[in-house]
């Protein structure tokens, strides 16, 4: 390609680029045929390796479309370009685009109106306007209407690689934003995770190695041992951590509602359904998807969910419109899926589709040596929050701690150390405040009779309880401290 500009100036692209390298044949404003199928071969690619951020080139000049998309060839970007704005619309719909330039003249199209159409369909799109307009006007209404910025023709090479440069920055912000906002109340996964175990050891080392590919990871073991905590680390050590990280936590809704949460919806597809929704695999393009108790699955939700993880390809609830996503999937489930697939209750398919990469993590009871550790991580944490002077545990504490089964496993014990915090008018935690031998029971906190009802008796009143003042499932497990899923079991033990 020759240069764009004169020796010594900075290279542009004119209002007609030249180029003389070979290419396609014009489209004259109709998308090609690898155009119409959504340029299947960035989607393959980025299986490999996710872009730094996925660009949309809306323009009907050929030339401004081709000199524009070799500015970013080498780099880590993924470019679609397209002749029109319906052709910009077809795409926004079947993909996940971050940074769209739109020229605000596209023939017999208005960029101008395109806008806001691609705002609507994507929220999360930043769009910079390309405009030959000397006066600017219509550069700043189109601002007005949701462009992030603006660019005058001729481009410059630098312009653009500056303007893609600052919305990665942002976008990076945003589901950074995202991912503190998800994990304010929870702890660092990398201390969370540190073990002295051997068989711990192996699986956070099997779980480094897994994070640098994209296959999917299938993670058991038991409830409270920290699945969710293991899926977080897997994607913040892989090469997706600047994408998002989505929870869908599959026994806590209704089928309808499930499928809704996973795949998204349009207006109108059910009751309620008031306006179009976007779904956790299309918010999570380019990151990574947990599936927290998997096993849980509808049946009639399985085949959409095996098809997904072969094909990458979905439909919303709704809408015929088939769409693609670039989305790692961990799930993660306390039920043996062999013996669900002999009963009948688990496609087989889908659990070998599922388990690509299992890890299986052991339970608290199996890994002693790490109880100090994590009753004193727990502790310190706790005490920051709720402004104590906790400072360490009395010996008869720690023969309490390392003697208990902690049949809820890490959770058990982070919510028993919370609970031990609060209550201790000392500078260190006893043994009585802490649940011991055979029963997770704590020590009463006043005088007891022989009227009171039983500890489980106590535990199905207060769920009840809740259930009935709080306005959604989610809120009611958030009150609970629980996962929804652990509140899912719950019900289902209680008959609640």
């Amino acid at each position: 390609m020759p240069p764009l500009s004169t020796p010594g100036e900075a290279p542009t692209l004119p209002r007609r680029a030249v180029s003389d390298a070979p290419r396609a044949t014009p489209s004259n404003g109709r998308p090609t045929e690898p155009e119409r199928e959504g340029n299947r071969d960035l989607i393959d690619s980025a299986r490999e390796s996710p872009p730094k951020l996925r660009i949309l080139i809306v323009d009907d000049d050929p030339l401004i479309r081709e000199s524009v998309q070799m500015v970013f060839e080498g780099e880590p970007y993924s470019v679609l370009p397209c002749a029109s704005a319906d052709h910009a619309l077809v795409a926004v719909a079947r993909q996940m685009f971050d940074l769209a330039f739109v020229d605000l003249r596209l023939g017999e199209d208005s960029g101008m109106e395109l806008i806001p159409q691609l705002l609507e369909r994507a929220p999360w799109l930043k769009i910079v306007v390309v405009t030959a307009d000397s006066s600017i006007s219509s550069a700043v209404a189109a601002v007005r209407v949701g462009a992030l910025e603006y660019l005058r023709k001729p481009l410059s090479a630098e312009e653009l690689r500056q303007s893609a440069e600052r919305v990665a920055e942002l976008r990076a912000l945003e589901r950074r934003l995202e991912s503190l906002e998800q994990d304010v109340d929870a702890l660092s996964p990398t201390r969370y995770l540190d073990s002295k175990n051997a068989d711990m050891k192996r699986v956070l080392a099997t779980a480094r190695k897994v994070a640098d590919s994209h296959a999917t990871v299938l993670l058991t073991g038991e409830s409270g041992t920290g699945k969710g905590v293991l899926a977080r680390a897997i994607h913040a050590w892989s090469p997706r951590s600047e994408g998002s990280f989505g929870v869908v936590s599959c026994p806590s809704l209704r089928s309808a509602l499930l499928q809704s949460e996973l795949f998204g919806h349009v207006r109108g597809a059910f009751t309620g359904a008031v306006s179009d929704k976007v779904g956790k695999i299309a918010a999570t393009d380019g990151g990574t998807l947990f599936l927290d108790e998997v096993g849980d699955i509808p049946e009639e939700i399985q085949p959409q969910l095996l098809r997904f993880l072969q094909d990458r390809e979905y439909e919303r609830v709704g809408d015929p419109k088939t769409r693609t996503a670039d989305v790692r999937v961990v799930a993660a489930t306390n039920k043996d899926l062999a013996k669900a697939v002999d009963a009948g209750e688990f496609r087989e398919d889908l659990y070998y589709r599922l388990r690509v990469i299992p890890v299986e993590i052991p339970p608290l009871r199996s890994r002693r040596e790490d109880l100090s550790d994590l009753a004193t991580l727990f502790m310190s944490f706790y005490s920051m929050r709720h402004g104590k002077q906790v400072t360490g545990f009395t010996d008869a504490a720690l023969r309490t701690i390392y003697e208990y089964d902690w049949p809820g496993n890490v959770r058990e014990l982070q919510n028993a150390i919370e609970r031990a915090v609060i209550l201790s008018g000392a500078d260190r935690i006893g043994a009585t405040l802490l649940p011991s031998g055979g029963s997770s029971a704590l020590a009463p906190l006043g005088v007891m009779n022989e009227d009171l009802p039983t500890l489980e008796g106590m535990e199905r009143r207060y769920i009840e309880h809740v259930l009935s003042v709080a306005d959604s499932i989610e809120r009611a497990a958030e009150i609970l401290d629980v996962a929804p899923s652990t509140l899912w079991r719950r019900r289902r033990k209680f008959g609640i």
